[in-house]
């Protein structure tokens, strides 16, 4: 028999380790290769829930780059670290008592105030959203603009750790998002019916029968459900 071709391999730099790890992995699988064992930082595998934050440099380059590691691939020469969780305040708000006439926005979060608009944090943004273009549309109090220019948002926090104005972007573009939803968008026509159908127990016999279902069998319903257009 042949001998099987070696992997190609590249070299990486781990919390200051080096590591050879397979070329082609993702930054989160090359590090579970080299033995980490992910206790935070880590959860959907797939780029939308925002909890793999990293940053690294690369070798000859000046820049620092952030990105999520379940979607960037290693390169070689790669000096990487992990932030299981960006520390950005987040105010405390009552969503039901908030004076929503003026700018809620800039009164819970002044430092909004302070944005240079030098750009760093949609440089950074992993979803490629126009982050302070938001935050532009929050120093004017434009709630409905910055909820849908940051609805795809992460939570990540890598924006305001890169902001040199101290900004928590990703936390203003949520409280948008809740006083949008709660205070000015449209209501649904058939929201408020639907809701009383569940609290009359209209769907209780159809739950039911779904929680009691085989895995594959639920698998196979979702698989070939019907999908309204």
């Amino acid at each position: 028999m042949p001998d099987k071709p070696e992997a190609e391999t590249v070299e990486i730099f781990i919390m200051g380790k080096k590591y050879e790890v397979p070329k082609g992995l993702t930054i989160m699988k090359a590090m579970e290769y080299s033995g980490y064992q992910y206790i935070r930082g880590v959860g959907c595998r797939g780029g939308f829930c925002g909890a793999c934050a990293t940053i690294y440099r690369l070798e000859g380059d000046y820049k620092l780059h952030t990105d999520l590691a379940c979607q960037t691939t290693v390169q070689d020469g790669m000096y990487l670290t992990q932030l299981p969780f960006t520390p950005a305040g987040r105010k405390q708000y009552d969503l039901e008592e908030l004076e929503v006439s003026n700018n809620p926005l800039l009164d819970l979060y002044p430092e909004l105030a302070r944005c240079v608009s030098c750009n760093t944090c949609t440089k950074t943004c992993p979803q490629d959203l126009e982050v302070m273009d938001f935050i532009n549309e929050a120093i004017r109090g434009n709630i409905k603009e910055v909820a849908e220019m940051s609805f795809d948002c992460i939570q990540c926090g890598l924006c305001a750790a890169r902001c040199p104005a101290e900004i928590p972007h990703h936390h203003v573009g949520q409280l948008a998002r809740r006083i949008y939803g709660r205070y000015q968008a449209p209501e649904s026509e058939h929201l408020d019916e639907r809701v009383e159908e569940i609290k009359n127990g209209v769907f209780d016999d159809e739950l039911e029968e779904l929680v009691n279902l085989p895995e594959e069998e639920l698998r196979e319903r979702y698989e070939n459900r019907e999908i309204e257009a």
